[in-house]
């Protein structure tokens, strides 16, 4: 039998620290979503100020990026350049860039999603929040 590094609480704390860290040094009102392996919710903060909908597409966004063990972006680029049908694929509905998978061990353990700001910003603070577990 295989067995995997799985996400703590304490794991999740210091991605949501970090993560908020790099929106509020920024000026930027996110919310920060993280997720398991499987895209169950861990953790859903939103920040002041943030917009209602962002609520919905921080979520998605990780979920995307767990269960496709992937970057969010590379749907959201397979879609602009053609690939459309690709937009109606089961469960995956956060196909915008912020979504970042937790590798851990080449293991992808949960994701992190961001919504509030440009694209590219929401990665930069999901990133962010990664990066404080050292990887």
């Amino acid at each position: 039998m295989q067995t995997k590094p799985v996400l703590t609480l304490e794991d999740i704390k210091k991605i949501a620290a970090a993560a908020e860290a790099e929106a509020v040094a920024n000026g930027w009102k996110v919310v920060i979503a993280i997720c398991d392996d499987g895209g169950h919710p861990l953790w859903l903060q939103r920040l002041d100020g943030a917009a209602p909908v962002s609520a919905h597409i921080a979520p998605a966004k990780a979920r995307t990026a767990a269960l496709g063990r992937r970057e969010s972006k590379i749907y959201e680029d397979m879609i602009n350049n053609g690939r459309v049908s690709f937009a109606r694929a089961p469960e995956l509905d956060g196909m915008l860039e912020g979504g970042v998978p937790i590798v851990v061990e080449g293991h992808v353990v949960g994701a992190v999603g961001v919504s509030g700001v440009k694209s590219a910003e929401d990665a930069q603070i999901a990133k962010a929040g990664i990066a404080a577990l050292g990887l």
